[in-house]
């Protein structure tokens, strides 16, 4: 196991323990992820039996840069910074929790103390850092055999576990997906049965770990598992509304929760951009409020793209996503996320291509991802003709785009330009000329070009008894 220390920080690590007589080991997630062979992880965390402060103290002296240490001495802990690498150092610690808290009641306790408080027995792994034990591996709780098996399990008691930290629910279902491993039959059953007590977490710690689920290869495996152990309803239920199949007479539509989370894998398959998976997420979200039943045609979801996106501010504001501009992409998205689809099935023109672009701007691209990553047919022949036909519209957009220059387009007259010209103040009628040039562009009338665009908004303002000023 020495072979996983080889990186200079460790020896550094190694003669500050020394120098200060402290038992000292790297534990959690370096030595499970040097484990799995998934590299080596750049943030390393210490736990001294003893100090951890006093340690980072120690070991930032004899590094030859002096990094500064932060201290954060309410909850016993320090960190430093060594090139690429971020080290945390904590004293071995005890924990009990109360009922209604997830801060635990700490107290200084042996490697084993510290072990036991960890949530799973693959993040309960050591290695020895002092000479007599250096690179030993310290499993008590058969963490290298879970790893083995692909398996989530506590160290101790899981009900306990979750219940004293419920964070603990969504890391493990953070872990399951990430790596893809299996949550032990206890510890899903546990989840089940504590799902409630998530409440007691603030929604941007919940968050954070939906982030990582959605960063993952097959964001699809943690979205299962928080619907399956009842904790998606206690802080999203919006998306367990898409959950279900309808029968009316023999019509049924598809269960639109389980193909928003292919959707999702898709996407993911596609592109590492969190936002656009967001947008794949919540590309349907709007179905539930808008579907209807008519006998003629059957079950309808008009609309839903706009109805979607109304509800991403609200979505984001409640899940504590950014209310910025991340939240304006994903709504921008949900709401074109069918145009694409529209212009895919006939002849495109040169008209609602300029649309497309105009109104997608940078984010055309991003748009085309998602509405390719939304095909979730099992027929292989039809969903080639899906392609085939995405394929036509992209090589649309690209020539439209090479001669018409639409995206982020302003029109070349602007309303300065209107008003010193006929020597008027700000009106409607100033809105009016620059709305019906940028209209005749996107309609190709006229080129996306000043002269044309001038000799139009002179005919435009004679219509309104407007004359050049002299």
């Amino acid at each position: 196991m020495e072979s996983h220390l080889e990186p200079e920080i460790f020896a550094y690590i190694q003669r500050a323990a020394e120098a200060k007589n402290v038992e000292t080991y790297v534990i959690g997630g370096y030595v499970r992820d040097c484990l799995l062979h998934r590299g080596r992880p750049k943030d390393v965390d210490i736990v001294a039996v003893g100090s951890g402060i006093e340690l980072a103290e120690a070991v930032a002296a004899l590094l030859p840069h002096k990094p500064k240490v932060q201290v954060f001495r309410n909850f016993g802990t320090a960190m430093l910074r060594h090139g690429d690498w971020e080290v945390e150092f904590v004293g071995a610690r005890k924990e009990s929790y109360r009922a209604d808290s997830r801060k635990p009641i700490v107290e200084d306790g042996t490697l084993e103390d510290d072990q036991k408080r960890r949530d799973f027995t693959i993040n309960a792994l050591a290695l020895g850092l002092n000479k007599d034990n250096f690179g030993e591996l310290l499993d008590p709780f058969g963490g290298v055999r879970d790893l083995n098996d692909g398996i989530v399990r506590t160290p101790l008691d899981p009900g306990r576990t979750y219940s004293d930290d419920p964070l603990r629910m969504m890391r493990g279902i953070r872990f399951a997906t990430q790596l893809g491993f299996e949550i032990e039959k206890e510890s899903f059953e546990a989840i089940s049965r504590n799902a409630a007590r998530i409440e007691i977490i603030s929604q941007e710690r919940i968050t954070d770990e939906l982030n990582k689920i959605m960063m993952a290869e097959r964001p699809s495996v943690g979205w299962k598992l928080l619907e399956e152990t009842g904790l998606l309803e206690h802080f999203f239920p919006e998306l367990l509304t898409l959950k279900g199949v309808e029968d009316v007479d023999g019509q049924t539509h598809k269960d639109n929760f389980y193909h928003t989370l292919q959707v999702t894998d898709n996407l993911a398959a596609t592109s590492e951009d969190l936002w656009l998976r967001w947008a794949a997420l919540l590309h349907d979200i709007g179905k539930p409020v808008v579907k209807r039943y008519d006998k003629k045609i059957g079950w309808t979801f008009h609309s839903h793209e706009f109805v979607g996106s109304k509800m991403i501010p609200k979505i984001f504001r409640k899940l504590k996503l950014p209310m910025n501009e991340k939240m304006k992409y994903v709504k921008k998205l949900v709401k074109m996320s069918s145009r694409p689809t529209a212009l895919s099935g006939k002849e495109v023109t040169d008209s609602a291509v300029r649309r497309l672009l105009f109104d997608a701007g940078e984010d055309v691209g991003d748009l085309m991802l998602l509405c390719e990553a939304d095909m979730t047919t099992q027929y292989e022949w039809k969903r080639k003709k899906y392609l085939r036909n995405y394929q036509i519209v992209r090589q649309k957009l690209k020539e439209v785009e090479e001669r018409d220059r639409i995206v982020n387009f302003e029109p070349p007259i602007s309303g300065e330009d209107i008003m010193t010209t006929f020597d008027v103040p700000p009106s409607r009628i100033i809105g009016d000329i620059k709305n019906a040039i940028k209209e005749a562009i996107l309609e190709g009338k006229i080129k996306n070009e000043r002269e044309e665009a001038w000799k139009m908004m002179i005919e435009l303002a004679s219509e309104q008894g407007l004359n050049p000023k002299k």
